[in-house]
């Protein structure tokens, strides 16, 4: 049982009070757990609901997002989903593993457990879990995420870039732009900003985490790899995303600049109150967030180089509102 075993290894005080705070990594033991053999995820995938499952394939140029493609997996079973995975060029992203299958749920929330146990004073709610099971050289783009996440390492190695947001790489309005769902996660890159990037070798039984909405990309650079990909949210979490959101619609809405970002004192606990208060009333509520998906353009194939096979017609790759 999740329960029975130490989730954390070698937290000290000193490295919890860091976590929310910069780009930090901390050592764990769910790589020694039975749930992430072969054997185990060939019956993760066998149950999985396709629907919640992401198969994706790239290039192998991180300044080309547009080289990302959505596909799906066809007649092909479990087993050789893992196959193709293993030996060719597709990421697959096991979505919401927590709502399918109540063993991931009960050791993701168990490590939330042991986090704030570990942090004094960190208050996480909203968790969500996707499992990445992704092949040799396979990686994704430039990107920043809404909620705060973590990325547990579990097999296989991978190559992490984080770009602090005090580089100034992203903008408000890029943030405002995707929380908003005017524009995909997905955001340009240039190779000269790894420059400014913090760059980490991650290793099994290894996490790393970063402040809110920082920006990141990823290169797996040996074996198949698998990773359990976190999400949640703090009051902290959602002031930050409130704040941003309520710039956006006040501007829209009243004029103005509306750009200040604090999250401390009686402004920010104002827009983030009023924006509360717009959303329940007809007229002034912001419109939803729309989200992005990205069209199929391939099936995978064991027979086909990388194991991706183009479908017929399948030439629009750009992500479009879903």
């Amino acid at each position: 049982m999740a329960h029975s075993l130490r989730l954390l290894e070698n937290w000290t005080p000193e490295q919890a009070a860091r976590m929310e705070r910069n780009i930090f990594v901390g050592q764990h033991r769910l790589n020694t757990l039975d749930l992430f053999n072969d054997e185990q995820l060939i019956h993760l995938l066998d149950r999985h609901p396709r629907r919640d499952l992401g198969i994706n394939t790239m290039g192998d140029n991180p300044e080309r997002r547009s080289d990302w493609q959505e596909g799906r997996a066809g007649n092909l079973g479990a087993a050789e989903l893992l196959e193709a995975a293993r030996s060719g060029r597709i990421w697959l992203n096991v979505r919401r593993v927590m709502d399918h299958h109540p063993e991931y749920a009960e050791l993701v929330l168990a490590l939330y457990e042991s986090l704030e146990e570990a942090c004094p004073g960190l208050d996480t709610f909203n968790h969500s879990a996707n499992l990445l099971i992704s092949s040799p050289g396979a990686m994704v783009y430039y990107h920043l995420d809404c909620p705060a996440n973590m990325l547990w390492h579990l097999r296989g190695r991978k190559r992490v870039w984080a770009y602090p947001l005090e580089s100034g790489l992203v903008s408000d309005e890029t943030i405002e732009g995707v929380l908003c769902g005017e524009r995909s996660e997905e955001l340009d890159f240039r190779n000269d900003w790894d420059e400014l990037a913090v760059a980490h070798d991650l290793e099994p039984g290894e996490m790393i985490t970063w402040p809110q909405h920082t920006p990141h990309r990823v290169v797996n650079t040996e074996g198949l790899n698998v990773s359990l990909s976190t999400e949640h949210m703090t009051p902290g979490a959602v002031r930050r995303n409130n704040v941003y959101l309520a710039n956006r619609h006040f501007r829209e809405l009243l004029g103005g600049s509306w750009r200040r970002t604090e999250l401390t004192g009686w402004r920010a606990a104002l827009k983030e109150f009023t924006l509360r208060v717009c959303r329940r009333v007809p007229g002034l509520a912001p419109a939803p967030p729309q989200g992005y998906k990205y069209p199929i353009s391939f099936e995978v194939d064991l027979e086909s180089p990388n194991c991706v096979r183009p479908l017929d017609g399948a030439h629009r790759r750009e992500p479009v509102l879903s």
